[in-house]
């Protein structure tokens, strides 16, 4: 017969724990362990607490911050995991001393750091990034990720827009109380019915409380665009992952070591308008680090094609950077990519996205001769001015037209004209900043060089494994949080983690190697 060893479940263990022990030098958390209580000054938290002589006593803001920087860096952003964590986990456990904050702690502390105090905790850690030598200050890179919020695209729309899901609503709950009184008379059970009608109904007097208390959202063109109920900070943004309600988390970050120098999100989708406020973050970041002043005049700046824009190289212009932002059609002119036809995998099983639904030639496919001041079409043709110059807001519009002549005997007529048995020749209307065409005639023609391509194909390797680490190591695929100034700090406090594992990486008194 079968022997088995004997096993009692209601025998007695006693299990001496050494909390120190479970930091173990080298690991990501003894070095948020490390970093928390000898180089970040939490001493602004004590004006939160009003209890010196009477009152409960608080957890320690050390405590709170050490737990959510090891719990981002684990996947766990949500405060229920959080305090499941310092309830479960041995390593939550040692750096919360036993202690156990329950999830309302972990949720007021995140959403009531404020953006002063996080600015402040970034810099100071990337004040230990210089003081270690991980910062280069050669190469900065620019890059945003769309990231879902805490809000519904549903409740999204123009003031119009939620007007008439207002009054639809509205009449449904007509119609529903209606409905409810003939099943009462029959004497059915309308328990379930009544639910719905008041879920109806505070939906309506939801969207009359919104449109009451909030004017139109407007965009950077004047025009108004889509608000949201639950966040109305947030936009709609497209994605790889279709259309989101979310936010644009940017990062500014260092080619040495890929050290995250300044972080921002933004409540709308294009990054057209960003270079400037991340590129001003970025020298008061590095300046309060101890890395001078002139730091940004010294250093190549790099981004992808949806930064070209005239306000993000005049940014460029004023903060004196030598920068690198190719033009979407950058590619096409690559001598290198000449023969390729396409620069998309032909087994991207999303190929349609990319294809575009435009059957003729739009104003972006022609060119501007500064030495004529007449506009070039694909065929060679040169188009002259036609009306007086109008201006759009901070934009300047020229009317160009091409002469019959030209249009008559072309070989791309059909890829040109929409109708072209009918139109006698091509007009385009061609806006531009006063200005702003010499900037991007001449950000062409740099990133036009070999020198210019081979700077600019280093961005990749800069900035895009951070957002890789962010989303998929630590699992951030959306915010939790409602608000810009909300969503920034939990933006920030991902990014301060993605640091401190490079200090305790690669810093020269933290590295295992």
């Amino acid at each position: 017969m079968a022997r088995y060893k004997h096993y009692d479940y209601s025998q007695m263990m006693m299990i001496p724990v050494s909390l120190a022990e479970q930091l173990v030098p080298g690991t990501l958390e003894h070095t948020i362990h490390f970093m928390v209580e000898e180089h970040l000054d939490l001493s602004g938290f004590d004006q939160e607490f009003k209890n010196d002589d009477m009152g409960c006593k608080a957890y320690s803001p050390k405590v709170l911050l050490k737990a959510v920087l090891l719990g981002y860096a684990r996947g766990k952003n949500s405060s229920r995991k959080l305090e499941g964590a310092c309830r479960e986990n041995i390593v939550f456990m040692a750096l919360t001393c036993g202690q156990r904050p329950d999830h309302s702690t972990f949720a007021s502390f995140v959403s009531g750091m404020g953006e002063e105090r996080i600015e402040e905790l970034f810099t100071e850690v990337l004040l230990v990034c210089e003081e270690e030598g991980l910062l280069g200050g050669t190469h900065f890179s620019l890059d945003g990720l769309k990231l879902p919020s805490n809000a519904s695209k549903e409740w999204s729309g123009t003031h119009e827009d939620l007007r008439k899901k207002q009054k639809k609503l509205t009449q449904l709950v007509k119609e529903s109380v209606a409905e409810h009184k003939r099943n009462d008379r029959k004497g059915s059970d309308g328990e379930e019915e009544h639910r719905r009608i008041q879920r109806l109904a505070e939906k309506a007097k939801r969207i009359g409380r919104f449109l009451k208390e909030n004017e139109p959202k407007m965009g950077r063109m004047g025009k108004e665009i889509q608000s949201n109920v639950t966040d109305n900070e947030s936009a709609k943004m497209k994605t790889s992952h279709g259309i989101v309600q979310g936010y644009n988390a940017e990062a500014m970050v260092d080619s040495k070591h890929q050290i995250v120098v300044c972080a921002e999100a933004f409540g709308e989708g294009g990054d057209s308008g960003a270079a400037r406020a991340m590129l001003e973050g970025t020298k008061a970041n590095l300046e309060a680090a101890g890395c001078g002043a002139e730091v940004l005049k010294k250093a190549v700046f790099s981004a992808d094609t949806g930064f070209f824009s005239n306000e993000n190289l005049q940014a460029c212009v004023d903060m004196e950077v030598d920068a690198y932002i190719p033009d979407p059609k950058f590619r096409k002119r690559d001598p290198r990519l000449k023969d390729a036809g396409r620069f998309r995998r032909p087994t991207d099983k999303h190929k349609k996205q990319y294809q575009s639904k435009r059957k003729t030639y739009g104003p972006e496919d022609f060119e501007f001769d500064d030495a004529s001041g007449k506009l070039v079409c694909p065929a060679g043709k040169k188009l002259y001015r036609s009306g007086r110059q109008t201006r759009y807001g901070d934009y300047l519009a020229d009317s160009f037209r091409a002469p019959k002549s030209a249009c008559r005997d072309c070989l791309l007529r059909a890829k040109c004209l929409r109708n072209p048995n009918q139109t006698g020749g091509r007009q385009v209307r061609y806006f531009y900043l006063e200005g702003g065409e010499r900037l991007t005639t001449q950000m062409k023609n740099k990133i036009d060089t070999v020198e210019g391509r081979r700077i600019y194909s280093m961005r990749l390797g800069n900035v895009e494994p951070v957002f890789g680490n962010i989303r998929a190591q630590k699992g951030l695929d959306r915010f939790t949080l409602r608000g810009s100034a909300k969503v920034n700090v939990q933006w920030k406090l991902y990014c301060m983690v993605h640091n401190i594992e490079k200090i305790g990486g690669y810093g020269a008194t933290f590295s295992r190697n």
